[in-house]
């Protein structure tokens, strides 16, 4: 299996000199991209849970912000992918072998939909998600080349890192 991964490596460095502007594409970009788009849909599913039933203002303000925002930044990245020419998904496995960031598991939504209380349950689980994209947006900055993917990248984390310290605020509060 790591071969494989290798060989599918090999070829997307290969296949990713530059991209249709010009700028350089790499491995490391074009797997973030295909990472990303695939842990915004979750992120997208998680907040869309928060719109239907949080009770409190300040968060079904903040997960309707979440869904607009990565519905926008999915939207972003699939025309990055279609532009450099590489697949819309990565291959299978490779998000064992890509960082080992967890992907949010389908249990655990079910799970938020019945939660009691809501409201604390829905923020554990935002902010252990979006300090998945954190993550992954650190390994874009430090290994990625194309300047785009790079800068959007660095935005990433600003954001997600403000928002899950106000995340962690509303829980303290709800929790109290």
């Amino acid at each position: 299996m790591r071969r494989v991964l290798a060989a599918v490596a090999l070829l997307l460095v290969v296949a990713c000199g530059a991209g249709p502007t010009g700028d350089p594409v790499n491995a490391d970009d074009v797997m973030f991209v295909q990472m990303m788009v695939q842990h915004h849909r979750q992120g997208i599913e998680i907040a869309g849970v928060g719109v239907e039933k949080a009770t409190t203002e300040e968060l079904k303000t903040l997960t309707a912000a979440v869904v607009s925002t990565q519905q926008t930044e999915v939207e972003m990245m699939l025309r990055w992918l279609h532009a450099w020419e590489q697949p819309l998904t990565p291959p299978d496995g490779a998000h064992d072998h890509h960082g080992g960031v967890p992907e949010t598991d389908r249990k655990k939504i079910a799970a938020l939909r019945a939660a009691d209380p809501f409201e604390p349950e829905l923020l554990t689980l935002l902010i252990a998600h979006q300090d998945g994209a954190v993550q992954m947006a650190a390994a874009e900055v430090r290994d990625g080349v194309n300047p785009e993917a790079t800068r959007w990248a660095a935005t990433v984390q600003e954001s997600r890192k403000a928002q899950i310290e106000q995340m962690r605020r509303l829980l303290t509060e709800i929790s109290g």
